[in-house]
């Protein structure tokens, strides 16, 4: 091995390029480069070698090959002492450093306008290759992948001491974009070439967000993971602008708001408690929206997590401290003065996801991933809403202009109830939920006790189901209660029975053959 270090630098993203070739230059490293690289760098007046020089051989194909060769590759698989006499016989110079990013693969697929010949001529292969070799000889050659590492090696060289722990964290990180980067190759290829949903092999590229104090109880572990491809208007995107960071249920819950809450064009608020809605609202603004949602079950309310669709406004936010406590509240954004207001509770944690997705990107599938003992399943979003259906009234009522408000309304609401989930609603605003139960009729008796507990007034109000009615006892028990009609999606065998119950009580009935289990 050379007493003088050798650092092998080829780029796509050349964010801090200058900077850290700069500080290698400084502490006596010899640069080899390729391409682009290579004339940025002497374009900042930095002394570096092309790749050619090392192979003695000239890029060729386009560039398509100019580091695969053994006089780059056997620099970078030698190992210390075992290997010196084999690079001294073959002329081999050792190279000490890899600073490599790959072709930018899933922004060239991220373009709406991108072909597969596109696609294709942006897989990287040398690039994988030449990290691989050097992660996998970590124990002699650092491997940089990402620039935000840049600082964190120059400072090791520079103080003499590059710890064996960072060596390893650099190399794990070096494995994790190579199979992420395979992934999503394999991911959109497959999507392109197969007349299959799903492909034969599933790998995730996802980000660690961050590791979590414990997961859903505090005995287990957890962690907080990201899909690249979602950059704005989830939560895994969002920006914790106040309180503690977020914990395990935290997470799930606000996910679930959020869903929710993106699910109206109109002004809504939703308030979550355990994974289910317990009050939802739409209003001319978010304070009434918000005051709406919140009177359906205060009780269940407290502590919960509180999504908008809307700007947060300083009303909204004084209102909401003034009224109860809150654990999450989410929202696009947020005025200045409402996170001022905000402050006042320090432990209320407030993201901000910046703008909601009406239509996230039809090229990328959105899975919904369900993990079980050994196994996971896999399977598409619930996208399907009342546009993409045709709304059949069965009962011998039509629905007036008002109630047929409320049954969309309902139905918005039931697909993000738990099933069993019944709703209740009217003008806008839920009255009661019954939710997660193992019998259709107690969640509607649920839902019914919810809205007496709270004096809510349920007479002419209209409720959503999210699957069949097998009996007609939840017909009968919402009769009972005052509910004047019904959407649901119909398909029973005991259909008949159900419509006729509801004619019994001069009930409006909607199928919409549509059904949104949620477990």
């Amino acid at each position: 091995m050379t007493e003088r270090r050798r650092a092998l630098l080829s780029v796509s993203d050349k964010t801090g390029l200058e900077s850290l070739a700069r500080n290698l230059v400084d502490l006596d490293f010899e640069l080899i480069s390729t391409g682009g690289t290579a004339r940025k760098l002497r374009e900042a007046g930095l002394p570096v070698a092309d790749v050619a020089e090392i192979t003695g051989f000239p890029e060729i194909m386009d560039g398509r090959v100019k580091t695969l060769h053994p006089g780059v590759h056997a620099g970078l698989l030698a190992r210390a002492e075992i290997d010196d006499a084999v690079l001294a016989d073959l002329g081999i110079t050792a190279i000490d450093l890899v600073v490599v990013n790959l072709y930018p693969f899933e922004a060239t697929i991220a373009n709406p306008d991108c072909s597969v010949a596109d696609a294709i001529e942006n897989i990287d292969i040398g690039g994988p290759a030449m990290l691989r070799a050097a992660a996998k000889n970590h124990a002699r050659v650092a491997v940089v992948v990402d620039p935000g590492d840049y600082d964190t090696v120059v400072e090791a060289y520079r103080s003499g001491e590059f710890s064996r722990e960072l060596r390893n964290r650099l190399a794990v990180a070096v494995f994790a974009h190579t199979a992420r980067y395979d992934a999503a190759i394999s991911r959109y290829l497959s999507a392109e070439y197969s007349a299959e949903s799903f492909p034969e092999s599933l790998v995730l590229g996802w980000d660690r967000v961050s590791t979590l104090r414990y997961g859903e109880n505090p005995h287990q572990e957890a962690a907080f993971y990201r899909d690249p491809h979602r950059t704005s208007g989830t939560i895994p995107s969002a920006a914790l602008l106040q309180g503690k960071p977020l914990s395990f249920n935290n997470v799930a819950d606000a996910d679930a708001a959020l869903q929710c809450v993106s699910a109206f064009t109109e002004t809504a608020c939703v308030i979550v408690k355990h994974a289910n809605p317990c009050g939802v609202a739409i209003a001319e603004n978010p304070v009434e929206a918000y005051q709406a949602a919140y009177r359906t079950d205060p009780t269940s309310a407290f502590g919960g997590i509180i999504a908008f669709n809307r700007r947060l406004d300083t009303a909204t936010a004084k209102t909401i401290i003034d009224q109860q406590f809150v654990e999450v509240i989410v929202a696009p954004e947020i005025e200045k003065a409402a996170l001022e207001a905000l402050s006042a509770k320090k432990n209320a944690r407030v993201l901000v996801t910046g703008a909601l997705v009406d239509q996230p990107d039809a090229t990328i599938p959105r899975w919904n991933l369900s993990s079980i003992d050994g196994g996971l399943l896999v399977q598409n979003e619930d996208d399907g809403d009342l546009a993409s259906v045709e709304l059949k009234v069965v009962s011998a009522r039509e629905p007036s202009a008002s109630e047929l408000d409320d049954l969309r309304f309902a139905w918005t609401v039931v697909k993000y109830v738990k099933s069993n989930a019944i709703v209740f609603a009217s003008n806008g605003a839920t009255l009661g939920i019954g939710a997660g139960q193992m019998s259709r009729v107690v969640s509607s008796r649920i839902a019914a006790m919810k809205a007496a507990d709270e004096g809510l007034d349920i007479t002419g109000a209209a409720m959503a189901s999210d699957a069949f009615f097998p009996f007609r006892d939840g017909i009968d028990t919402a009769a009972e209660n005052g509910i004047s009609a019904v959407i649901q999606p119909g398909g029973s065998v005991r259909d008949d029975e159900v419509i006729a119950a509801a004619n019994e009580h001069g009930m409006t009935m909607l199928f919409t053959g549509m059904r949104h289990f949620r477990h």
